[in-house]
């Protein structure tokens, strides 16, 4: 079996750094290993529309947001399909299908899409089982676990690199899989999430030491932040509230700063950036029985970053004087991902006997039962 992967974002604003760490960084490893077939990486616009209807604009301009941080970072679109989700019409007839295999109940049991309405302030009933338990979230959002199966089973991706966040989902699509299999015929492949090595990587907090860099509680460092901007937000992230003065023990745990450490720094950074340390756990040792104030272990910490957004900084730069290519690029890429599902759909449609034009055996068998019905 071809080994393959299907991976993206919603264009709701340009990526940060958890987007980097949870799965852009290991997308361009995965590139660079050679070790897949085939690689699809989605701009999920029509995902994104779910809880963005009335500000179509936002979606609309975040596109080439998107696809510029994904060129920066080093993506290839000689070597992976870049393409967007609402270019590839299969993808919701294939959403539409498998709707009829999942309930509202398992829906409404999925973690991710709790965490998510929550976190996006959707209005809820209390009223468990009434119909209007989930009034004020658009159905297209409450439905997204399915859109995301179909996004996934339309590449027959074997593997989608993900943030721990969205085992649920992967869980949900596999579900759907086996069910699909079960009823219809071996037809769709079921995924595997592949997750950060880096335990840090997992769930990466935003600035103020939230659970999770986010967007919308406007918490995240850019990966186009300059270095000004990231500078300031360093500076005013969360550490320990009880370390008050250098001298005082302080706490690593849970401390934002040691997380990104944890997240971006390497041996090497010590040797160029913080000689009087051989490594992260003496930083660690020290700061816990106090004497290393919170000022310089972000000026590190800022050094680090800088090292690795450097880089992505520039090729941004180039990409954005050409941006009529980058959209070359993507219709391209849409043109690719859309002959790919489309195959896919054939064979969804013969699985499920509505392929009634292509079935010749059918058209024959019944012509002839009506011609024999009627010489008698």
């Amino acid at each position: 079996m071809a080994k393959i992967i299907l991976t993206g974002d919603r264009p709701t604003g340009k990526l940060h750094l958890g987007h980097y760490v949870g799965s852009l960084r290991r997308r361009v490893e995965l590139q660079e290993s050679g070790e897949y077939d085939r690689i699809f990486i989605m701009i999920a616009d029509a995902q994104a529309l779910t809880d963005n209807a009335d500000d179509p604009e936002k979606v609309r301009r975040n596109v080439i947001e998107v696809a510029l941080d994904y060129l920066s970072c080093g993506l290839d679109p000689t070597r992976s399909t870049i393409f967007i989700q609402s270019q590839v019409p299969e993808l919701c007839e294939l959403a539409f299908y498998y709707m009829n295999l999942v309930t509202v109940q398992r829906l409404q049991r999925n973690p991710t899409v709790k965490a998510e309405i929550q976190m996006r302030g959707f209005a809820e009933s209390a009223v468990e089982g009434d119909t209007q338990q989930r009034a004020g979230i658009p159905v297209g959002f409450f439905t997204y676990p399915i859109s995301q199966a179909s996004d996934i089973t339309a590449f027959k991706a074997t593997t989608v690199p993900a943030g721990e966040d969205q085992e649920p989902m992967l869980e949900q699509t596999r579900e759907i899989v086996h069910k699909f299999n079960s009823i219809y015929g071996p037809t769709l492949v079921e995924p595997e999430i592949l997750l950060p090595t880096n335990a840090a990587c997992l769930r990466l907090p935003g600035t103020d030491g939230k659970a999770k860099m986010s967007k919308s509680l406007g918490n995240c460092i850019y990966l186009s932040d300059s270095a000004e901007e990231l500078r300031k937000k360093v500076m005013g992230m969360y550490t320990d509230p009880d370390h008050l003065r250098v001298e005082d023990p302080g706490k690593v745990e849970g401390n934002t700063v040691f997380t990104y450490l944890d997240a971006f720094c390497r041996p090497e950074h010590f040797e160029r950036y913080l000689p009087d340390y051989a490594s992260l756990d003496e930083l660690k040792a020290h700061y816990r029985r106090g004497g290393l104030g919170d000022v310089k272990v972000k000026k590190f910490l800022i050094a680090v970053l800088n090292e690795t957004l450097e880089p992505i900084r520039r090729r941004r730069a180039e990409y954005e004087q050409h941006i009529e290519e980058v959209y070359h690029m993507l219709e391209a890429g849409s043109k690719t991902a859309r002959a790919t599902a489309a195959a896919t759909l054939d064979e969804v449609r013969a699985a499920m006997r509505i392929n009634y034009f292509d079935d010749r055996e059918l058209i024959e068998s019944q012509a002839a039962q009506y011609r024999a019905a009627q010489q008698k």
